[in-house]
């Protein structure tokens, strides 16, 4: 039982390592890339209607859950040339585990994008852990389905398809995933009774609270108390402010509740903590690697400095309105973001 609770609040803490830390992003090279011969996905704004994920039940003798498949297969487009795409040509270094870290925004009869894209990539051999993050409208090549934002992978192809886009395009081979969703982060930080937030900068916007005033809402600069709907819309509010500011947010709240996670005796709580997690999550990551993961893991969750950070960032991407429907895309500059992968997973 004390192992199962440690094992539960190793696996909490390192989703909230992955949320702060994935979105500090490394000094850029500034390049501007021509937008040519690209082949266009109709329908780039309609995501798939997708029945809602099952989790998977805590046994050790649980296997993979895959993601539904859609309910109509998508436009099969040719792969288009692009030279946009990352190939260093190295091979894996020994011992390392790389595993994608997706937030899903399903809502009842929407289906759902991953919104939140991140790779953690652990070596206990090396002793050595990254955490690389990606924007949910990368334009990428998505195997069998053409041109489309880099959040469409999922829903289309599963948990297989999300590994094959980040293969293609940025040269990562990926073992394994873990997909949360709104729920689980709203009870997981109402759990712990609320989180304290340092807001690096002020916001103001539309939202739907008790504490609105005339359905808006503020968060001045400094610290705020916040429970997890709260939370919520402040990583998530974006009328008033860009993709990457949320990504700025998000690294405040998810460091606001690792330090409320160590502040508490977590480990105590470790079966509520489990019962939340795992009623939120689908994974296909075997209990067995999650065993041999554990050491090393809990290095990182008490020294989150042996996490290095990396995010492809505004200077990283070049904005595109695709012709058709309008729709704006973030084209990846392919020099600067192949140095941010060769430092994230070949070091």
């Amino acid at each position: 039982m004390v192992m199962r609770k440690f094992i539960a609040l190793v696996m909490v803490c390192l989703l909230v390592l992955t949320g702060c830390s994935a979105l500090t992003s490394q000094k850029p090279i500034p390049t501007t890339i021509p937008i040519t011969n690209i082949l266009l996905q109709n329908d780039i704004n309609a995501a798939p209607t997708l029945t809602p994920f099952q989790p998977i039940a805590p046994t050790a003798t649980s296997g993979p859950t895959n993601t539904p498949q859609p309910s109509a297969t998508p436009t099969i487009q040719p792969s288009p040339t692009l030279a946009t795409v990352v190939r260093l040509g190295l091979q894996k270094p020994a011992g390392q585990v790389n595993i994608a870290l997706l937030g899903s925004d399903y809502r009842a009869n929407q289906g759902y994008r991953t919104d939140i894209i991140m790779v953690l990539s652990l070596n206990p051999e090396k002793g050595t852990a990254s955490l690389t993050s990606f924007p949910r409208d990368l334009y990428v090549n998505i195997p069998g389905v053409g041109m489309n934002r880099i959040n469409a992978a999922q829903p289309f192809g599963g948990f297989a398809l999300t590994a094959a886009t980040l293969k293609e395009n940025f040269d990562i081979t990926i073992d394994y995933y873990i997909m949360t969703n709104f729920t689980g982060f709203k009870a997981i930080i109402n759990t712990l009774g609320g989180i304290s937030v340092n807001a690096g900068a002020e916001l103001y916007d539309t939202c739907d609270l008790p504490q609105a005033i005339d359905k808006h809402c503020y968060i001045p600069v400094g610290s705020n108390s916040m429970d997890g709907a709260t939370a919520l819309w402040y990583v998530r509010s974006r009328h008033t402010s860009s993709d990457f500011d949320r990504t700025r947010r998000a690294q405040e709240v998810m460091s606001a509740m690792f330090q409320k996670i160590m502040s508490l005796d977590a480990l105590n709580r470790g079966a509520e903590l489990y019962n939340l997690f795992v009623t939120s999550v689908e994974t296909n990551l075997p209990v067995d690697k999650a065993l041999q993961l554990l050491p090393f893991s809990s290095q990182i969750v008490t020294n989150p400095g042996l996490v290095r950070r990396y995010a492809i960032g505004a200077n990283n991407v070049s904005n595109y309105i695709v012709p058709e429907n309008g729709s704006m895309v973030l084209i990846p500059d392919p020099i600067s973001i192949t140095e941010i992968i060769r430092q994230a997973f070949y070091q």
